[in-house]
């Protein structure tokens, strides 16, 4: 089904110029789109388009956030700076299963956004993350499970060629899109603290905010990382153990096969004790148990374990402290040991071949779990930083721009 933007750009025959304030974003300003006249620069695939009733912005440098919704290719709303956002009034709430997005000079560059909604402008739910094409101006549709909300929200975190968030026009899709992220791009869920809160994070379990506070330093990419610091004594469900960790409910199904990539660093006083310390894990959908994938301290060691308790332990390598450890684990979700494996790149290197076994306990999803949780019998503080958290289908949408893959 196509749902098609006002042709008011065509009949007004746009051309080469451009329109609005000068863009600082290179040497000599962003150079203006060449806009199409044909009826598809202004189409919005797989998307029944939602009129929003009026759309506010987190800043703009002339070119206001009402552009986005005249109906022309020939305007826009910018502003500089990762986490930037627009966000649209529905005027009431409507069921949402997409958004729909031009980007100014979207054929020049691949935009890392995220979308939000919420029922009434204070508490937002990230639905959607993910980069555009790269490959055109024209509208593309990105979809996610249908959700009721009034308010819809894109934060942009940058692009391949600058930091500045710039949209031509933007529609929220009423319930019925499908569509996958868009051709070029497998990424499913972006966690890397770009947005300056918490919020592509699910929830959080903590004892006061200053146990997961995001730092401007030290940092492996961007301009926030995660410090997660743990005390004697914290226990903020009630339950074993001390914590204090972010939750992203992936509930990956069976048979599903991503690709994760993040950086830890132990702080320089990280704990020497011959016991668990949890840094990352999968934990099950039950309330007790080993999580069935586990990635923990235990001594001078740091370990993978699959499989629970007394589970397997599939990889270690020596523990160190005050550098970053880059991790990218590759998995596929399944209860049977002939279907499910693990593979593991660590600093670069493949260090964990693909090897099979059972990921998930039968009948019950995982999800994400980061930070530190540990043995309660460890007094010091500990302290563990977490950064650029990315979830996709391909290896290729998790290595980063200067990574090198080695084998063994």
């Amino acid at each position: 089904m196509k749902k098609t933007l006002l042709l008011v750009g065509t009949l007004l025959g746009i051309g080469g110029a451009g329109c609005g304030a000068y863009d600082p974003s290179t040497e000599v300003g962003e150079a203006p789109d060449t806009l199409g006249s044909t009826a598809d620069a202004l189409t919005a695939s797989n998307c029944t388009q939602l009129t929003a009733t009026s759309v506010i912005a987190s800043g703009n440098d002339g070119n206001v956030p009402a552009n986005t919704m005249d109906d022309r290719l020939d305007t826009r709303w910018s502003n500089l700076g990762k986490g930037s956002w627009i966000d649209y009034d529905l005027g009431a709430t409507k069921t949402v299963s997409g958004a729909t997005i031009a980007w100014h000079n979207g054929n020049t560059r691949a935009n890392t956004f995220t979308v939000s909604v919420s029922p009434d402008g204070y508490t937002y739910t990230q639905v959607y993350s993910g980069k555009s094409s790269g490959t055109t101006t024209a509208a593309e549709t990105y979809g996610f499970p249908a959700v009721s909300a009034r308010r819809l929200r894109i934060t942009v975190n940058g692009s391949t060629l600058n930091d500045w968030a710039s949209i031509s026009e933007a529609r929220a899709c009423a319930g019925g899109t499908t569509t996958p992220p868009p051709t070029g791009s497998s990424v499913v869920w972006v966690g890397d603290f770009e947005t300056g809160d918490r919020s592509q994070w699910s929830k959080t379990q903590m004892v006061s905010a200053d146990r997961l506070a995001l730092v401007a330093s030290p940092l492996r990419q961007g301009r926030y990382a995660l410090k997660a610091t743990v005390k004697q004594g914290d226990d903020p469900i009630n339950s074993s153990g001390n914590r204090n960790e972010l939750v992203r409910l992936t509930r990956e199904p069976a048979g599903s096969e991503y690709y994760y990539r993040w950086s830890t660093m132990f702080d320089s006083t990280f704990p020497s004790a011959k016991t668990w310390q949890l840094f990352t894990q999968w934990h099950h959908e039950g309330n007790s148990g080993s999580p069935p994938v586990e990635f923990y301290v235990n001594g001078e060691e740091i370990h993978l374990k699959v499989g629970g308790n007394p589970g397997t332990i599939v990889w270690r390598t020596p523990l160190v402290r005050a550098q970053w450890q880059d991790f990218i684990f590759h998995v596929k979700w399944s209860p049977n040991a002939s279907v499910g494996f693990v593979e593991l790149y660590h600093n670069g290197k493949l260090v964990l071949p693909k090897r099979y076994i059972a990921t998930q306990y039968s009948g019950q999803l995982n999800y994400l779990k980061i930070g530190l949780y540990r043995n309660d019998t460890i007094s010091q503080t500990g302290i563990v930083y977490h950064d650029g958290w990315t979830m996709a289908r391909t290896l290729q949408d998790v290595l980063s721009p200067t990574s090198v893959l080695t084998a063994p």
